[in-house]
C-alpha cells in the first residue's frame, strides 16, 4: 500500500516537473520570439544615406501599442471637447434667455411698485375718509415696515437681484398689514347694510327703456301749462304694467285711491322716511304689509289725472317733502 502511495506521489511530481519544464520552455521560446532582432531601413528616392534602425519584436509591438493608444485617445478626448463645446454654448443661449427674462421681471417689478404707490395714496384717501387709521392697531416697528415711502428709499440702496428681493418683501410686508385695515371697511360696510336698505336709494322702476318723464321742483303743468312745484319724480317706460319696487325696506301704511294720484301706496320706513307710489294700474302689497328692498308692489299704471302710463314717485322726511334724485343714483333725463 506505501509503495503504491509512493509512486502515485512520484508520478505526480513527475508530472508537476514535466509541466514546469514545458511552460519554462514555452516562456523562453516566446521571450526568443520577442527578443528577435528586426532591422528597419529606410530607404530615400533620392542618393541619401540609407537609414537603418534595429530593434525587437517586442520594442515594434509595444511601440505599435502604444501609437493606437495614443490615436484613440486623441479621438476620445476630441469627441468629448466637442460636446463640452456643445453644452457650453447651450448654457450661454439658456443664460442669455433667462438675463432676458431676468430684464423682463425687473421691468414688471416696477410697474409693481408703480400700481402700489398709487394703491397706497387711495387706500390712505380712503380709510382717511371712513375714520380709520392704517397703523392704530400695529407698533411702531410694523409701522415702518409697512410704509410704502420707507420701501420705496431702501430701493435706492439696493441694487441688482437684492434690491428686487428687498422691494417684493417690503411690498409683502405693507400688504399684509393693509389686511386688517381692508377688514374693518368690510365690517363696517356690512354693519351699515341695513341702513343701506332703510333709505329710498334704488330706482322705483327696473326697465332699461325707463326715463324720467318730469323732475322734481318747478315744471309747466301738463294740463294747464302754468308753472307749479313738482313734488316728486315721473318715471315712464311709455308703457302700463311695468313693475313699481319698493325703493327701501319698510312697512305699507296706504294702499288706496285718490282722485288726484289714482291709486298709490304708501310706505313708511325707519328714520321718519315715507315714499308714495301713484297712478299704479294695479297693486301688489296690502296695508300693514313689510315690505322689503326691490320687492315689487304694484304695476305702473295710468289712473288719476294723468296724461299718460308713468310712476309718480315721491320721498317724504317728516313733513318735508324732498328730491329723490337725491337718494337715488340714475341720470335725469326730461
Amino acid at each position: 500500500m506505501k509503495k503504491m502511495e509512493k509512486r502515485a506521489v512520484s508520478n505526480l511530481a513527475q508530472n508537476f516537473s514535466s509541466a514546469f519544464r514545458s511552460i519554462g520552455s514555452a516562456f523562453v521560446k516566446l521571450f526568443r520570439i520577442f527578443d528577435s532582432k528586426l532591422t528597419i531601413m529606410i530607404v530615400p528616392h533620392s542618393q541619401s544615406k540609407v537609414l537603418n534602425f534595429q530593434t525587437n519584436v517586442f520594442a515594434l509591438l509595444f511601440g505599435l501599442l502604444l501609437f493606437i493608444g495614443i490615436l484613440v485617445s486623441f479621438f476620445y478626448f476630441n469627441h468629448h471637447s466637442i460636446s463640452a463645446n456643445m453644452q457650453i454654448n447651450s448654457l450661454t443661449e439658456q443664460n442669455r434667455a433667462t438675463l432676458a427674462s431676468l430684464d423682463e421681471l425687473r421691468d414688471e417689478n416696477a410697474n409693481l411698485f408703480q400700481a402700489a404707490k398709487r394703491f397706497q395714496t387711495s387706500l390712505s384717501q380712503s380709510l382717511s375718509l371712513l375714520g380709520i387709521s392704517q397703523g392704530e392697531n400695529t407698533n411702531n416697528s410694523t409701522i415702518s415696515s409697512s410704509d410704502l415711502s420707507s420701501m420705496f428709499n431702501s430701493t435706492e440702496i439696493a441694487k441688482g437681484t437684492t434690491r428686487e428681493l428687498a422691494d417684493i418683501r417690503e411690498l409683502t410686508s405693507y400688504l399684509e398689514n393693509s389686511i386688517e385695515p381692508i377688514e374693518q371697511v368690510g365690517k363696517m360696510l356690512k354693519t351699515q347694510q341695513n341702513l343701506f336698505t332703510e333709505i329710498p336709494s334704488i330706482n322705483p322702476v327696473k326697465n332699461p327703456n325707463v326715463h324720467v318723464s318730469m323732475p322734481f321742483g318747478p315744471n309747466v303743468h301738463p294740463l294747464n301749462g302754468n308753472w307749479y312745484i313738482h313734488k316728486g319724480m315721473d318715471f315712464s317706460t311709455w308703457r302700463s304694467g311695468d313693475p313699481v319696487m319698493a325703493t327701501a325696506s319698510g312697512q305699507v301704511v296706504t294702499v288706496g285711491f285718490d282722485n288726484s294720484f289714482g291709486n298709490f301706496v304708501i310706505i313708511k320706513h325707519n328714520h321718519g322716511i315715507y315714499t308714495r307710489y301713484a297712478h299704479l294700474s294695479s297693486f301688489r302689497v296690502k296695508r300693514g304689509q313689510l315690505v322689503d328692498q326691490g320687492q315689487i308692489i304694484g304695476n305702473i299704471g295710468n289712473t288719476g289725472i294723468s296724461t299718460g302710463p308713468h310712476l309718480h314717485y315721491e320721498v317724504h322726511i317728516g313733513s318735508d317733502v324732498v328730491d329723490p334724485a337725491k337718494y337715488i343714483n340714475i341720470n335725469l333725463q326730461k
